[in-house]
């Protein structure tokens, strides 16, 4: 059998699913049955998959296949396996637990829930709570494929651990300034390399393409290797923590490669995940907001988008972002027609978010950015007194606006970056989705959709704005009317 090869079958075409389409036609297929092509025939149990054709096969069927990429499936006690040699080939088989039968390494196809309820502090499969040994997290490739591409919060919990780490043990000396004068980190360029590694392994698609924030060329320089040696150890360090041997020790041409993946330009065609490694890097470095933030860009359309908010409370931050509670840490996720939904990054279970449906501006809260060169407050503050809003804005860093807009703790956010600045799609494509799965709306500030279809940067009307449906109509006309005032004004 060959079992490499699938760039073909690598890609997901036209599929808006995260996983590749062969992984999709893989976990659907029924393995086993008689072939209906060579039905008056002896062993013709199909039990060998087509990577080109996406089809399970028998034996008979293999002239016809001879120039495509295989695989091998076997049967253990009514369960379809693969060897893990031929499927690794193919997808990463990290954390999912193998099993030894007649001296091979297997992986379970599908799902094995736990015969009986079981008690106690046993190490268990993230997806079905089957038991199974220390470090594993999956007991079949279905359980992982569950995580990885529906909620994501594996990883993203993953990589939200490696930032609050690395949160605690930075000092203001590691902050230098890029053009745009926001602060960058050793974390910033981290967690660039680690989404775009982990990515690249767990997801493969061809081509492979992340538009994101960072690139590599200060690291280049002589006065980067210092900084770079520090990125590649706290990298290697989170990989190592992971408990998984499957990881290779990353050398610094690995994280500048992993960082560098990051330089596609996006556009209208094809798969882009769209990621800013630390939305927010003043509010991380500060202590206070920030996320990590994760789109997915199919055909310039957001299909999926992931928010890892580690410092964002779990309880309301509503008009006052002081809280008595010591419980931080949310996660969001959205796919189109899926809705929006909420977890703990300790992993507690979905629940599903929904904006607040308010229709009296005087009851609305408003968000807004944390710094004033982010955004206008004045503007901000005009538009809220012609709506109508008494609450004080709300001021926080980050994407995490979004998401605690999404589950209802305000009703605005408004974005009024200053003249000459362009918004970039990193700063939106996540949250922008997580939102209107919640039932939110989000447009540019003439009420025109947000256009992600045109590279690195959204070409949007003055500013954004988002809300639910009852307050958008008065919303809109509070906007124009405070734009129109300052435009008379200067």
């Amino acid at each position: 059998m060959k079992g490499s090869g699938c760039s073909e079958a690598s890609s997901g075409g036209g599929n808006m699913n995260v996983k590749p389409a062969w992984l999709e036609r893989l976990m659907a297929e029924t393995f086993f049955g008689n072939c209906g092509v060579h039905q008056n025939q002896k062993k013709n149990e199909k039990n060998v998959f087509c990577l080109h054709c996406y089809l399970s096969i028998c034996p008979h069927c293999l002239p016809s296949h001879r120039s495509h990429s295989l695989l091998q499936v076997r049967r253990y006690v009514y369960h379809d396996v693969v060897r893990l040699g031929d499927l690794e080939k193919l997808v990463d088989c990290a954390n999912i637990q193998p099993y030894t039968i007649n001296g091979a390494k297997v992986i379970f196809l599908n799902q094995r829930p736990q015969s009986r309820s079981f008690k106690g502090t046993a190490n268990t499969c993230c997806t079905c709570d089957r038991i199974l040994q220390e470090p594993f997290h999956f007991c079949s490739l279905s359980c992982k494929v569950f995580v990885s591409c529906h909620s994501m919060d594996a990883d993203l919990f993953f990589f939200a651990c490696f930032l609050q780490k690395v949160q605690k043990a930075l000092l203001q000396s590691d902050v230098h300034s890029k053009s745009d004068k926001s602060p960058v980190t050793v974390a910033d360029y981290g967690s660039q390399a680690l989404v775009s590694f982990i990515l690249e392994r767990e997801l493969p698609s061809e081509p492979f393409s992340i538009v994101a924030e960072e690139d590599s060329g200060d690291l280049r320089k002589e006065s980067g290797q210092e900084t770079l040696k520090r990125i590649t150890e706290l990298v290697n360090d989170t990989l190592a923590s992971e408990g998984s041997d499957s990881f290779p020790t990353l050398t610094t041409d690995d994280v500048l490669a992993a960082i560098d993946n990051g330089k596609s330009e996006g556009g209208p065609v094809g798969q882009h995940w769209v990621l800013d490694p630390i939305d927010g890097t003043k509010g991380f470095v500060r202590g206070d907001q920030y996320a990590i933030a994760l789109g997915l860009l199919h055909e310039g359309k957001v299909v999926l988008g992931v928010l890892a908010c580690p410092n964002l409370p779990l309880a309301s931050i509503g008009s006052n972002q002081q809280h008595s509670s010591n419980e931080v840490g949310c996660l969001f996720f959205a796919k189109v027609g899926d809705g929006a939904y909420m977890q703990t990054l300790g992993g507690s279970t979905q629940t599903r978010v929904h904006v607040w449906d308010v229709d009296n501006p005087e009851e609305a809260s408003l968000f807004e950015s944390f710094e004033a060169a982010h955004s206008s407050h004045d503007l901000s503050s005009s538009i809220a007194e012609k709506l109508g809003v008494k609450a004080p804005p709300v001021r926080i860093d980050s994407q995490a606006k979004y998401g605690a807009l999404s589950r209802g703790d305000g009703a605005i956010y408004l974005r009024f970056p200053h003249k000459g600045y362009r918004e970039k799609i990193w700063d939106h494509a996540a949250g922008s989705i997580v939102v209107t799965e919640a039932g939110g709306i989000v447009t540019d500030a003439a009420g025109n959709p947000l256009d992600f279809s045109k590279g690195k940067f959204l070409d949007v009307v003055s500013g954004i704005i988002v809300t639910n449906q009852k307050l958008m109509p008065s919303l809109l006309r509070a906007v124009k009317e405070a734009l129109n005032e300052k435009a008379s004004s200067l």
